[in-house]
């Protein structure tokens, strides 16, 4: 038995397509559950995997690893609560708001789904939140709902003072919140995923078609077309925006919320999904909750950040809010190459700033050009040392290319900052 037949047994089974992550991940986590399972080769473990549905979870949960944390993308979760919410556009004045989170890995996701809503004055009988992960040890610690410090992150906690409670360990989320989501053991790729249809008003699916082939993608996102109402929202990963609009989806024009619905019948400019050739997803760039765990370290540190010509740190000026705003319109809409252009004119005119230049490797990352954003995000280093969000994209990025151990160093660096943020410091 070679590796090849590993990797088309995780296809198979999660959908997982190894040339993604690469194949040194596979083997390190082939060589951990041999190791487990007594096996000295491959082969016998090909046979231990096949006669055992516990080991073949236990693979799986090797396989996969959560790096996700509350409120991570926060306009996606405004996007939510003003949409549904009370006065919102899509509020269900009789029914009960129902959302699914998938996959929800430890449950950051989820929960802040329900906080949204909860701090948007949804009354909480009338809200529903089922969550889904493949993953057994994810789902139990989404259970208990204690969470370290690694799961907030950035300056604005608040919310963290209205939901949770300090306990030995970490923050117990309160029970407000906590009872408004039920987790469940799934798998999309199932025949008899989450039977029904139209049953949930908005799917939060963030990017985990990344690390899925053409045609599983297609698949999963007919599965949740099902499951979508008519007026839904479809919320997904900046790089996964291509991919809803070859299949048919339309933007809900909210700004970097990454928010799409189904076609309705005077969108005349919608191309059928059929005739449509899928955009090819670049490489997996924002992690999210089950996405496999980083390859080995290489023998590398990340190299300095890329110098800007004629230009400080202190000297930097601002670029003019409102065409970075169309810029994020445009790339939510998936006119990527009109958000570049407009990020681009604005560093021109009015020199590199924070905002644009950060924008800017966003879009580049959705497109799969990991080089200039990588580049994009390093001039926002220079500018900032200390931003958070840049630090952890960039890691994600040099993760892709396996540089996993710059990747370690800039996630570090960001650990560092928070804590500073955390214990009342400001940035550094």
């Amino acid at each position: 038995m070679k590796l090849a037949g590993f990797e088309r047994w995780l296809k198979e089974t999660m959908g997982l397509d190894a040339s993604t992550i690469g194949p040194t991940i596979v083997d390190r986590a082939l060589r951990e559950r041999m190791a487990a399972a007594g096996s000295a080769d491959l082969a016998g473990y090909w046979q231990t995997l096949r006669a055992s549905p516990l080991e073949q979870q236990e693979l799986i949960e090797t396989v996969v690893v959560p790096e996700t944390w509350f409120f991570r993308d926060r306009e996606a979760f405004a996007a939510l609560a003003q949409r549904f919410g009370p006065g919102g556009s899509g509020e269900r004045t009789l029914d009960r708001l129902r959302l699914l989170s998938l996959p929800c890995s430890t449950g950051e996701e989820p929960y802040t789904m329900a906080m949204a809503m909860l701090d948007a004055g949804l009354p909480g009988e009338r809200l529903a939140i089922d969550a889904v992960d493949i993953s057994e040890r994810a789902l139990a610690k989404a259970r208990r709902a204690v969470y370290g410090n690694n799961s907030f992150r950035g300056s604005e906690l608040q919310y963290r003072e209205r939901h949770f409670s300090p306990v030995p360990g970490g923050w117990q989320l309160g029970a407000a919140a906590r009872e408004r989501v039920n987790f469940q053991q799934g798998n999309v790729l199932d025949i008899g995923f989450l039977p029904g249809e139209a049953v949930y008003d908005a799917v939060f699916c963030r990017n985990l078609l990344i690390y899925f082939d053409p045609p599983t993608q297609a698949r999963t996102v007919a599965v949740l077309d099902r499951l979508l109402r008519p007026d839904g929202l479809m919320f997904v990963g900046p790089a996964e925006t291509g991919l809803m609009l070859s299949l048919g989806f339309v933007s809900a024009q909210l700004p970097m919320a990454f928010a799409f619905r189904k076609p309705a019948a005077n969108d005349a400019a919608v191309v059928p999904a059929a005739a449509t050739a899928a955009r090819p997803l670049p490489k997996p760039l924002p992690a999210k909750a089950a996405a496999p765990a980083p390859a080995k370290p290489r023998p590398r540190v990340a190299p300095a950040p890329a110098a800007i010509p004629a230009a400080t740190p202190a000297a930097a000026p601002a670029a003019n809010a409102a065409p970075l705003q169309i810029a994020q319109r445009a790339a939510d809409d998936g006119r990527f190459d009109e958000a570049i252009a407009i990020c681009q004119a604005q560093l021109r005119e009015h020199g590199p700033s924070v905002e644009a230049l950060y924008l800017l490797g966003l879009v580049l990352g959705a497109i799969g050009q990991a080089t200039r954003a990588e580049d994009s995000f390093r001039k926002v280093l220079y500018l900032d040392p200390a931003h958070e969000e840049t630090l952890m994209h960039l890691a994600l990025l040099l993760d892709a290319k396996g540089d996993a151990a710059g990747a370690r160093v800039l996630r570090s660096r960001a650990q560092r900052h928070r804590k500073h943020e955390i214990q009342g410091g400001g940035r550094t």
